[in-house]
């Protein structure tokens, strides 16, 4: 487990997965991420590469070969993984290709994802270094899990989600079955801004948003107004997705979205699929930024 704090934060990411598992205040005992009960979820922002949710069959198809790789692809729970930097305010962390992930995922890679903590924020950047002579197909992405409510006398009910802009957004239904995309829509929101939280939300899994305008989101409280934000700009895609009946909410920013029901496994073809030059980097950044107001 290592650590960064400043006067106002402290977090903890783990080796394994360099996954982001606690946003601490420091002045108070006010905590911010779900605590990953094993009986409900057993994670806490888990990082995606390189894909987005499930593939069709566990399997994708490139240049005439087959390669099988699971829900979300090579970070998550990696051991593998190790602290490549670690100054006063980021920890950096690294996967390089190896024949193990060869197996799964036919480029030369290296991946990276860097905690800066900057005052109440904290920056969560993926840096992908294609370190092939071909092009490199990948998605990455982010599925942080924040505890709701944050306090004791609140209930899941008096939270909701605010975007920065008004939206009319139908979400993608997956299918149940498969964990793959379908064509099926249902409305969310409607000119507004809001989602209310309450524990039928998810019922039918997660909201998966194409179109949205917005590239920021509030975790709002009735009472105690807002308590994060994420900021994500670049990302095409959003995720918005819990357990029924948890004590939390992911907002997951996305540059991929897993395979819908009927595609034809080339990874070549995938929707939200990014293409990266030979020896060409790619990064992107989102942010969460904790309400000063429950920090002091």
């Amino acid at each position: 487990m290592y650590t960064l704090e400043n006067e106002l934060l402290k977090i903890a990411v783990k080796q394994a997965g360099a996954e982001l598992c606690a946003i601490n205040a420091i002045n108070n005992t006010n905590q911010f991420m779900w605590d990953a009960n094993p009986d409900i979820w057993e994670n806490f922002a888990p990082n995606l590469f390189p894909i987005i949710g499930a593939l069709k069959d566990d399997t994708m198809h490139f240049e005439g070969e087959h390669f099988k790789m699971t829900k979300h692809g090579i970070i998550r729970h990696n051991t593998n993984i190790k602290l490549e930097k670690q100054t006063a305010n980021t920890l950096a962390f690294s996967l390089l290709y190896s024949e193990e992930t060869l197996k799964k995922y036919p480029f030369k890679f290296k991946f990276t994802i860097q905690y800066e903590l900057i005052e109440n924020k904290i920056a969560v950047t993926h840096t992908v270094e294609n370190l092939d002579d071909n092009t490199l197909y990948f998605s990455v992405g982010g599925h942080p899990a924040f505890k709701c409510p944050v306090y004791k006398d609140e209930a899941y009910t008096d939270y909701y989600l605010e975007f920065d802009q008004k939206e009319t957004s139908e979400s993608y239904a997956l299918n149940m079955d498969l964990g793959l995309v379908s064509d099926h829509t249902f409305p969310v929101i409607t000119k507004d801004s809001t989602i209310p939280l309450h524990y039928d939300l998810f019922n039918e899994d997660a909201l998966i948003f194409k179109d949205l305008k917005s590239t920021k989101v509030a975790l709002k409280s009735k009472n105690n107004g807002t308590i994060l934000t994420v900021d994500y700009p670049g990302f095409p895609y959003l995720g918005i997705w819990a357990k029924p009946h948890a004590n939390y909410v992911c907002i997951e920013p996305w540059l991929g979205i897993a395979d819908h029901e009927n595609h034809n496994q080339d990874f070549k073809t995938k929707e939200g699929i990014q293409t990266l030059a030979a020896k060409q980097t790619f990064k992107a950044t989102y942010t969460i930024e904790i309400d000063k107001k429950h920090l002091v």
